[in-house]
């Protein structure tokens, strides 16, 4: 049996709160969608930030425009008409938008540490390393491995005979949320999913803290305190978006798996929606407090557009 539709509930046990829970994920996804336009347009628009450290803040902040999108808008509608019938071929397909997203911006978090190891440890190679072809090379990898990654898990669902609960106990579609309302076994499932988080994103965080040992190494061995503190600077955003990113998904991932009846189920899902609008609101201040450049190209462009109006 496979139902036409599932019903996602929310946040159970907070359903007389939805309301009030809604207000802050209008506004952070309002933030969210804005500042990653406004951050995109900027990159876009400016020659200067056609560099490859900006080009993969770019495919990031695209990233973080269809992870917020995918999700918040049906959140909504849960919290505020509760409408939260979805067909059983836009639950899989967004269940697939979320998990690729996820390995995709992990990926481009790699690329971006391979570029600030590229520009701080082989400063001379940079330009002729980091070549346009070259980063939309990585860029289109990152894509085919999120593909490549993702797809077999969402045919492990599809094989699945389902038993007539098809109640979701969450704000959105996610691979094991499905599975678990099947009426078979789904140990493959669960294998499969755990690997993947932990061969796909925990080798992306190796990789990037081998890239980070190699670049503070370089840096100590700097002459002065202020090439030092120059070059490090160059890392503070990424390193926080790094931190903004992993934090979260790890803590969720292991207490939703190995936590158990510790953390209350809607505590979980909780800090699951969270994590769908959160990073992708902050990712642009972010960036745009701590990059010089970007934030004097955003204000160059914020007088210019309000000369013209005058």
């Amino acid at each position: 049996f496979r139902p036409g539709t599932f019903l996602l509930v929310g946040i159970p046990g907070l359903e007389k709160f939805h309301l009030w829970i809604s207000l802050p994920f209008f506004s952070m996804y309002i933030f969210a969608l804005l500042g990653n336009l406004v951050l995109l347009f900027t990159i876009v628009r400016e020659q200067s930030l056609h560099k490859p450290m900006y080009l993969f803040l770019s495919a990031l902040t695209v990233a973080d425009l269809l992870l917020s999108t995918t999700t918040v808008p049906r959140m909504l509608a849960i919290f505020w008409f509760r409408v939260g019938d979805i067909s059983f071929g836009a639950c899989i397909a967004q269940a697939f938008l979320i998990h690729f997203i996820f390995v995709a911006e992990s990926a481009i978090l790699v690329a971006m540490a391979f570029d600030r190891y590229v520009a701080i440890c082989n400063p001379l190679r940079y330009v002729t390393l980091l070549t346009h072809s070259v980063i939309w090379r990585i860029e289109l990898a990152a894509v085919v491995r999120s593909f490549c990654i993702v797809l077999p898990g969402i045919h492990l669902v599809l094989r699945l005979s389902y038993c007539r609960n098809r109640v979701i106990p969450h704000s959105y579609c996610e691979h094991m949320g499905i599975a678990r309302l099947a009426c078979t076994s789904i140990k493959v499932n669960a294998v499969y999913g755990l690997t993947v988080a932990l061969l796909s994103a925990g080798i992306d965080v190796v990789f990037i803290a081998v890239s980070y040992g190699l670049i503070l190494r370089a840096v100590f061995q700097l002459p002065s305190a202020g090439a030092r503190r120059k070059a490090m600077s160059t890392c503070t955003s990424h390193l926080c978006i790094i931190f903004l990113f992993y934090t979260p998904a790890f803590f969720s991932f292991f207490t939703h798996r190995f936590g158990g009846h510790s953390i209350p189920r809607h505590v979980h899902i909780l800090l699951a929606c969270l994590y769908v609008v959160v990073p992708p609101m902050l990712n642009p201040v972010i960036y745009g407090v701590n990059n010089k450049q970007i934030r004097e190209t955003v204000m160059s462009m914020l007088s210019w557009m309000g000369s013209r109006r005058n």
